[in-house]
């Protein structure tokens, strides 16, 4: 098979593939619409894990996050505790605008984050430089948060180069658990 065959085939399995894919307008409206603003204001803690391509868990991790908002102005301070002692941070500046989406920044992402709600589910899409062994990599990061009651969240995010799958996070908030600090990082 030619180079050209060979191109023109993974175009087609990808535009395939990714017309399968699950759009936010596939959430339908809830009695009380999942509002980060609202989940993220105060004390949450999450438990998580980042499998591989081949869904090999690579990492596992807590992190304490702590909300803080002034009118429609937040900021996310997030403290991960990974299994392997690597402790790190990551700032989210949010805004949320009058349509009801929000714009976010942290350090290490590139550009501007957008996300956007529906029903119980909300999507926040963005660029992440990501340092793996000294080499620094930039990925798309497509977010998923699912609202399963007022205290608890479950997130899926899928990791993108090039528009090829590397990696997935899982991630399970709980904003009610007694245990409001991560575990050290050799209990997880």
């Amino acid at each position: 098979m030619t180079k050209v065959k060979i191109f023109l085939l993974i175009i087609i399995t990808c535009s395939l593939i990714s017309s399968c894919s699950t759009a936010l307008d596939d959430y339908q409206d809830v009695d009380k619409p999942f509002d980060i603003k609202r989940y993220f204001d105060g004390r949450v803690i999450a438990w998580g894990m980042v499998q591989n391509y081949s869904n090999k868990v690579s990492r596992r991790f807590c992190v304490e996050i702590e909300g803080t908002w002034q009118g429609n102005e937040g900021v996310l301070a997030e403290k991960f505790y990974f299994n392997d002692g690597e402790i790190s941070y990551r700032n989210w500046q949010l805004s949320k605008k009058t349509d009801g989406s929000y714009e976010g920044q942290a350090e290490d992402v590139i550009g501007m984050a957008i996300g956007k709600h529906q029903g119980f589910a909300f999507q926040f899409q963005y660029q992440l430089s990501l340092v793996v062994e000294d080499e620094s990599y930039q990925v798309s990061m497509d977010d998923w948060m699912y609202q399963l009651d007022e205290f608890r969240v479950m997130n899926k995010t899928s990791m993108s180069k090039l528009g090829v799958k590397v990696a997935e996070v899982t991630l399970f908030f709980d904003k009610q658990t007694q245990v409001q600090q991560c575990p050290s990082s050799n209990a997880i």
